[in-house]
């Protein structure tokens, strides 16, 4: 039987069951989402009137909860129309309303008795053969489903979002005792192919894979700090993206999560697992206890490890918690030698072996660190896990690491690890020992772009199951590698279709990534049949090297300034007008000229988190690789008989003048950015690559014929000029706006109105790119625009003048 997920229903609408909702919702799923009936009223519903009869207030709780979801930030909904697919409800009204849904999920307190209650009020309603399943972090399934019918308990499973849901991607399945297994399969393929996430297969023990393994890292640097003397700024610089690991580290990160959900899960890992050999580990030190007693649970309580204040100038300051007094102080800064020599080592990867072998507090902080997680991970296997590789996707996917502890492990190099350990008075494990003996020295391979990992039951090198639906550009890059230079890999990625990696910092986009755009064109016009330009970074672009149209604008080296400008212009326009199909494939930042080489290409693949914008004006120009020429493009494109041109016009106009970014791909169609019935968006940005090729082979095998060349620009010239003047001289009076603001504002007005014509006409690309150009290099004459390029080189941020 082939299942489909229409309908689900969440009964529990709390931080996770509100935030699981709306992360159905964004996929297309209609949602019923439940939630108790309050037992009393509050102040505003007495000063109303109302009763506990009233819909409003029965509704009261799930609707106030939803309501607090969708204003979070980060937000946990692509689009907020797409909020209109949850519906609310309560218990006692609605939960006849399951018996038409295909996936009910339990998203209540963690409490096995109020579970247990829900379970079996669920089953008066359920129709048999639904999907049940609960999102637990660790009560056991054999308690949860005791009692149940036999088809309750064969179609049960524990389904557990990581929070946020949206942008979390681990998802574990932990099948119940008489789970079937298609279910299980179902489950782990759905997680994947539609709700966008990495599906570990757990086993039914305390705090499953990712918080048994997550909670052991934070709890273990809870004890080292006070023995190796280090302040939480410190702990937090070596434990964040120096080791590829989120910006809020350590001691951020907890209190975002809520030290009361850190210690929930802890708690229950030091009753329910006697035997670990890190028992004692998971007992809570003396100033985590301080904290709770205190109420510092961090950013819910607007204190924790730290704390926002302001000095005694009004300033606004963060706080860090001196673990010796148990008192809040200025922070400090935190420097070590070791991380000096890792700074020009790109890799998180690459760096493991330089800090292990750190000769100050550092080293000894990391030898020490990762002896610990070295032994504790390898006793985990077949406790937790059967294969390693589900530790390492588990603590990459739900905690944000972008190396798991046995990549680490053999980043380190596994003998170099067993040393590390035995320094800690700890032994490797039997099998780590036997598959070294039997000549497997690392725990991964690469074999014919395919990844394997050490079975222990086997005891062979295993090919890692679910890659099929994968391109993994690092499994490839050097085997199937077509053209390098210092800005791009090109990659034969199979099927006739060639992909163009970039390998810039930041991916930004300079001289020698669009001389590789140019060559990947030429190479798959020759050879080839279809180009994809993606790649697997944190970021698809950021933009384009600002640092070197800075130097040329201080030089006043204006011809080579203008060349340079006019390069990205005909590479993007060749982008377009090749003979084969031009795939783009952003995600994360696409911001600039990322986003420019996007609007390009013949279609857009983009992963669902895209934050896509031409944001030029930060820096005082306006998009000069095309972007303001395709804007007025788009617009033009979207002039229907009767409408009011001019607010067409004046919204693509806003899109660059306010340099708004999408907070999702979704949100990037609403900008114009993404076009309706042309771009696609994919949840799993695993599959993106994959995804992109395909749209590349489905577009060269449909006939792909290289496009005429646009003569059919409608501008509206001063009509549209004119308009735009009038609004930006009215800001700039009232001090919206400040003179150079309205500068460049006026130059992009001038670009998207096709200048200053007398009547709407029809244009060519090329006019309106000239003139873009012109635009471009005129303002980066000024003062004022070196100044912003030179502070948003320095600090990273946009200047407003």
């Amino acid at each position: 039987m082939t299942r489909r997920i229409k309908k689900v229903a969440i009964i529990g609408s709390g931080i996770m069951g509100s935030g699981i909702a709306c992360h159905f919702a964004n996929i297309g799923v209609e949602v019923l989402l439940l939630d108790i009936v309050p037992r009393e009223l509050n102040d505003k519903e007495k000063a109303k009137g109302l009763t506990l009869e009233d819909k409003a207030v029965r509704n009261r709780l799930v609707n106030d909860a939803l309501t607090a979801s969708l204003k979070s930030k980060p937000s946990p909904i692509y689009s907020k129309k797409f909020a209109d697919r949850i519906t609310t409800g309560n218990i006692d009204d609605d939960l006849h309303k399951i018996k038409d849904v295909d996936w009910i999920m339990e998203v209540v307190v963690e409490r096995l008795d109020i579970k247990q209650s829900v379970f079996e009020q669920v089953e008066k309603h359920r129709t048999p053969g639904t999907i049940i399943s609960s999102n637990t972090s660790g009560i056991p399934i054999k308690f949860m489903n005791e009692g149940r019918s036999e088809d309750f308990q064969k179609h049960f499973a524990v389904t557990h979002f990581f929070n946020p849901p949206r942008y979390l991607k681990l998802f574990e399945v932990v099948p119940g005792p008489q789970c079937k297994q298609e279910v299980t399969d179902f489950l782990m393929d759905y997680g994947s192919k539609f709700l966008g996430k990495t599906s570990v297969l757990a086993k039914d023990t305390p705090a499953f894979i990712g918080n048994r393994i997550g909670i052991f890292g934070i709890q273990s640097l809870f004890h080292q700090v006070k023995e190796l003397g280090l302040t939480i700024e410190e702990v937090d610089k070596l434990t964040g993206p120096v080791i590829g690991r989120p910006k809020s580290a350590t001691f951020r990160t907890v209190d975002v999560v809520g030290l009361d959900t850190l210690v929930h899960v802890a708690n229950g890992i030091y009753e329910n697992c006697p035997n670990d050999e890190a028992h004692d580990l998971f007992k809570l030190p003396d100033f985590i206890n301080t904290m709770m007693e205190n109420k510092w649970l961090g950013s819910k309580t607007k204190q924790g490890f730290y704390k926002k204040s302001v000095n005694a100038e009004g300033k606004k300051e963060i706080l860090s918690l001196d673990l010796d007094t148990m008192e809040y102080r200025s922070k400090k800064r935190a420097k070590f030698a070791t991380l000096e020599l890792t700074k020009t080592i790109d890799k998180p990867i690459d760096r493991f072996k330089v800090l292990v072998g750190g000769k100050d507090k550092a080293g000894e902080f990391y030898r020490k660190n990762f002896a610990a997680m070295f032994a504790y991970v390898q006793n985990r296997i077949p406790e937790i896990s059967d294969e390693l590789y589900k530790i390492d996707d588990a603590m990459k996917a739900g905690f944000g690491w972008e190396n798991g502890p046995f990549e680490i492990w053999d980043a380190v190099g596994v003998e170099k690890g067993i040393e590390l350990m035995k320094a800690e008075g700890k032994e490797p494990a039997a099998w780590v020992v036997e598959m070294l003996a039997k000549g497997s020295s690392s725990f991964y391979s690469v074999k014919e772009g395919a990844t394997y990992y050490y079975d222990v039951t086997a005891k062979v090198q295993t090919k890692k199951p679910g890659q099929d639906s994968f391109i993994i550009l690092d499994n490839i890059r050097k085997t199937n590698e077509v053209f390098k230079n210092s800005g791009v890999v090109i990659e034969d990625i199979g099927n006739g279709i060639l992909n163009c990696e970039f390998q810039s910092k930041m991916n930004t986009i300079g001289g020698d990534v669009l001389a590789g755009l140019n060559k990947a064109i030429d190479l798959a016009e020759k050879d080839f049949q279809g180009l994809v330009v993606g790649n697997q970074a944190a970021n698809f672009s950021v933009g384009a090297n600002i640092g070197m149209i800075f130097m040329m604008a201080v030089e006043q080296e204006y011809d080579e300034l203008n060349m340079a400008i006019k390069y990205f212009q005909d590479t993007m326009m060749r982008m377009r007008y090749s003979s084969i199909p031009t795939i783009s494939a952003p995600h994360g930042m696409a911001l600039g000229g990322g986003c420019e080489l996007s609007l390009h290409a013949d279609k857009v693949v983009a992963a669902a988190e895209t934050y896509m914008g031409l944001v030029e004006f930060g820096v005082g120009v306006i998009p000069g690789g095309g972007g303001s020429k395709e804007m007025a493009l788009r617009a033009s494109d979207t002039f229907r008989t009767g409408d009011v041109q001019l607010n067409v016009l004046q919204e693509y106009f806003l899109t660059i003048g306010m340099a708004k970014v999408s907070t999702s791909a979704y949100e990037a169609f609403d900008l114009g950015l993404l076009q309706k019935g042309k771009d696609v968006v994919v949840v799993n940005k695993e599959r993106q690559i994959a995804q992109a090729k395909k749209h590349a082979v489905l577009l060269a095998e449909a006939g792909y014929t290289q496009p005429v060349k646009r003569e059919d620009v409608l501008v509206l010239g001063k009509q549209a000029l004119g308009a735009f003047m009038v609004a930006t001289d009215s800001m700039q009076a009232s001090k919206f706006i400040s003179e150079h603001d309205q500068k460049i504002a006026n130059k992009l007005a001038y670009v998207m109105a096709g200048g200053d014509l007398s009547e709407p006409t029809k244009v060519s690309e090329q006019y309106l790119l000239n003139i873009e150009r012109e635009a471009f290099l005129s303002l980066c004459t000024e003062r004022k625009t070196l100044e912003r390029i030179q502070h948003m080189l320095k600090t990273g941020k946009p200047l407003r003048n």
